[in-house]
């Protein structure tokens, strides 16, 4: 008999979801995690960085204090305090997580997990766990290199395992990419100090947001990106607003450009960028953010059969099933969207199917943000990917400049823009830069995968004054039926 009915290998944000759903549904659950609970996204990614980047929104607000009638002196910040206010966030939530775990009855095994047979359909899958070293979390140190042979082994058998080891950050293949002073996302938190000059490879959300991050604490930063925009997944009008407000806080931004070398100098690192106006730009510190690549190293993968395709990730079905009966994958390793929030949803539709109830996801309806300063966020089509599909659309945009909350809030730049059916008005995308965009897009996300129109959104009575306001005003403007802006001009 198996040990588990399920086995799943890696605890991030749809490892551990994953564990509480199967064990809810009444099947005996094993989790393998060589780190604390959490994944990337409590310990190297969504929260330790939007706790710093709270810490840089108030250190931003407090400088601009005046414009609200309030006077401060003396103004300064501690970026240890910063680093351990981040810290003990991270700390409480994975111990919550950790909790979770075992208030559910799932097993937590420590160590890292490894396929060492071909998998069988007609009996357990077993795996070997090698008991993994000291974590090196917020010491920026390797941390994917597989464990040592040498340590202690625990061999696993389960009837259904599911792989969830999530992502990595990606390598620049260039040289110079291995200097000291050239880090990823997750080498960042290593830091100990701001740096003076910073030059961040990739201008999508996370090196976006470092850019940002390190900009309100003062260092002079410049982001290359090799798109003719900042986040090129966004709709064009959201990565051209980003470069607009980036540049006038004093971000330089190079678009249409890629760096083609890094090296040392008398006086720390130069980067060489290429592009229309090839230049040398030095720095202190280039923190690369290109991209991330499956977690797969060591695990063994290609031992039980398990196939992966040109990138690394693994393909799976609607159900998470990959192409090895009893196997499923689950989160950023099957690279359906590198989000935290797509790890869970998948890892409950894995965990569901196991244990024999129906559950689906629906890829189509993914919100995604942004958590820079002005904030992004968005859900759905894009404009261009709207026409590209063959709708005949309506784009329709509000400012948040002429909503009453907005201007009270103190922060008024940005947009929302829908992009809806022409014919019936149903809403295809919706797409925000400006503040709160995060917690706004749920309504975007909620009206698209309800099929909801203009018409509805317009004439669902909003409170007021807020900032949800946005959503029905564009609504109005995309009937052709502005109130609190200006119509358009007809041609």
């Amino acid at each position: 008999m198996p040990e588990f009915d399920l086995l799943v290998i890696g605890g991030g944000p749809g490892g551990y979801v994953a564990a509480i759903r199967a064990a809810q549904r009444g099947l005996t659950v094993g989790l393998v995690e060589k780190e604390r609970p959490g994944g990337v996204c409590l310990n190297w990614g969504c929260i330790p960085t939007k706790a710093m980047l709270r810490s840089a929104e108030v250190f931003h607000t407090v400088a601009h204090a005046a414009e609200f009638g309030i006077y401060a002196d003396n103004l300064r910040f501690d970026y240890a305090a910063v680093r351990q206010r981040k810290d003990g966030i991270v700390k409480e939530l994975t111990d919550g997580v950790a909790g979770l775990l075992k208030a559910n009855g799932v097993t937590v095994i420590e160590g890292h997990a490894r396929f060492v047979e071909k998998v069988n359909s007609t009996s357990p899958t077993t795996v070997e766990v090698v008991e993994a070293g000291p974590s090196p979390i917020f010491e920026g140190g390797p941390r994917y290199a597989a464990a040592p042979t040498a340590n202690a082994v625990r061999t696993v058998s389960a009837k259904d395992v599911i792989v969830a080891t999530g992502s990595v950050p990606a390598v620049l293949p260039i040289p110079g990419a291995d200097l000291p002073g050239v880090i990823t996302s997750d080498g960042a938190f290593g830091l100990t100090e701001v740096p003076k000059r910073l030059v961040v490879i990739g201008g999508s959300a996370v090196g976006a947001e470092w850019a940002n991050l390190f900009h309100e604490f003062g260092a002079d930063v410049t982001v290359v990106e090799m798109q003719d925009r900042l986040v090129p997944l966004e709709d064009k009008e959201i990565g051209t607003a980003l470069v607009r407000s980036f540049t006038k806080r004093g971000i330089k931004v190079l678009t249409g450009a890629t760096v083609t070398a890094i090296a040392e100098g008398g006086n720390g690192l130069s980067v060489t960028v290429g592009g229309a106006k090839p230049q040398e730009l030095p720095a202190d510190v280039v923190l690369v953010g290109v991209g991330r690549r499956p977690n797969t190293a060591g695990l063994g993968l290609d031992v039980a059969g398990i196939a992966t395709d040109a990138r690394g990730f693994i393909p799976v079905d609607e159900h998470l099933r990959t192409g090895v009966e009893h196997v499923y994958a689950i989160g950023d390793v099957t690279g359906k969207a590198l989000l935290a929030h797509v790890a869970s949803h998948q890892g409950l539709v894995a965990a569901d199917t196991v244990a024999g109830h129906a559950a689906h996801i629906d890829y189509n309806v993914i919100p995604a943000a942004t958590f820079t300063h002005p904030e992004i966020a968005s859900v759905g089509l894009t404009e261009d990917a709207a026409k590209a599909a063959g709708h005949d659309i309506v784009a329709a945009k509000f400012p948040f400049a002429a909503l009453g909350r907005a201007k009270s809030f103190g922060d008024q730049e940005g947009f929302l823009k829908i992009v809806a059916g022409k014919k019936h008005g149903e809403v295809l995308g919706v797409h925000i830069i400006g503040p709160s965009a995060s917690d706004l897009i749920t309504e975007g996300a909620l009206a698209i995968s309800l099929e909801a129109t203009l018409d509805e959104l317009a004439e669902t009575i909003h409170a007021h004054p807020t900032l949800g306001e946005i959503g029905m005003e564009a609504a109005l403007v995309g009937l052709g039926l502005p109130i609190h802006v200006a119509p358009l001009r007809k041609r």
